[in-house]
């Protein structure tokens, strides 16, 4: 186990899973509150976008999403996201094309489990923000939103733990990440198969099993009371 600390950059790769998984939960969640939003909205050219957006995405194979991203807006559209002739260009971009389709994808899981929340909240606390003068706006930031956040706190805190384990994914790209670096492990050490499974898997505990046991208790703790 040591000889492989010693030998390949364990730590940067957790780092990378770390990076990926922070942003792209940034991500997810933004896009995935605009959905939601658009879902549960009056006007229904927003309704069908969101429910477009959900249908489309969610059942749409992450590798998929993750390929477009790379290939087809970088290689067939030559849409860049890093400096031109930039020593680490094609490292930025391969990291930078594999949040956006992380956050696109798990965006898609977010707005399905605020859409949950938000119909919990009963219908006569709409009514009554609507009664005071609050519009569709002004009632969801200040009344619905707020108890939809507290009542999905287990379902987002799954799509997290979910979306740290995605980020596999984007090593299909090049994006050193854990999986990328174990498998240039396997493909040298093949004797030491378990053992860098083993180290590979515990870094992936240390990342969910925490986040699992705060979504719990702070669901527990910020139930909304009916």
């Amino acid at each position: 186990m040591s000889t492989l600390l010693e030998s390949y950059d364990v730590l940067a790769a957790f780092w990378m899973t770390v990076k990926l998984t922070f942003w792209s939960a940034i991500g997810a969640l933004v896009v995935g509150t605009v959905v939601a939003v658009c879902r549960v909205s009056p006007v229904g050219v927003l309704q069908a976008f969101g429910t477009a957006y959900v249908t489309l995405i969610r059942n749409t194979p992450l590798t998929l999403i993750v390929f477009f991203c790379a290939f087809g807006l970088l290689n067939t559209l030559g849409v860049s996201l890093a400096a031109a002739g930039s020593p680490t260009e094609i490292v930025d971009n391969n990291f930078r094309f594999g949040l956006i389709a992380l956050s696109v994808y798990h965006a898609s899981f977010v707005a399905e489990a605020l859409r949950s929340g938000i119909n919990t909240v009963p219908q006569g606390q709409a009514e009554a923000a609507r009664a005071i003068g609050l519009g569709f706006g002004a009632s969801l930031r200040e009344v619905i939103l707020p108890q939809a956040f507290r009542g999905a706190i287990a379902p987002l805190g799954n799509t997290l733990i979910a979306l740290t384990k995605n980020t596999t994914v984007v090593a299909t790209i090049g994006v050193a990440e854990l999986s990328y670096v174990m498998r240039g492990m396997i493909e040298l050490n093949p004797s030491l198969l378990y053992a860098i499974f083993l180290l590979v898997a515990a870094c992936f505990v240390v990342l969910t099993l925490p986040t699992g046991l705060l979504f719990t208790s702070l669901s527990r703790r910020l139930v909304v009371q009916r």
